[in-house]
């Protein structure tokens, strides 16, 4: 059987906080969420400014890359790569950059999305809080 990490509320508070501070920084409204490994919500914030929908939508991210086990921004590629087959996918709905999977050890424990600016800039401020756990 094997084992894997999990994601404790301690590592979803400082994964949120390191994700806010960088999109504090650069004064970015956006949507943050943190899903676990099965793409189920462990915590959602949405900061001032932000368009209502950018939250439902930091969260699909994040669940496509947990499930997906990769970026989410590689299914945006493969959509505008030609394979437009892929947007029928069940389940995967958040195909656009902004959800990374949080991976320890090889195993992908959960994800976070961003959803709200450029899609570059949602990427940035989810790997901030990625790289939180990860230092």
């Amino acid at each position: 059987m094997n084992t894997k990490a999990v994601l404790t509320l301690s590592d979803v508070t400082q994964i949120l906080a390191a994700a806010r501070a960088e999109a504090q920084k650069h004064q970015w409204p956006v949507s943050i969420a943190i899903v676990d490994d099965g793409g189920h919500p462990l915590a959602l914030e949405r900061l001032d400014n932000c368009a209502p929908i950018s939250a439902y939508i930091a969260i699909e991210k994040a669940r496509t890359a947990a499930l997906g086990r990769r970026e989410s921004k590689a299914y945006e590629d493969m959509i505008n790569g030609g394979r437009t087959a892929f947007l029928s996918v069940p389940i995967l709905s958040g195909t656009l950059e902004g959800g990374v999977p949080l991976v320890v050890d090889g195993q992908v424990i959960g994800a976070i999305g961003v959803s709200g600016v450029k899609a570059p800039e949602d990427a940035q401020i989810a790997r901030a809080g990625l790289a939180s756990v990860q230092a």
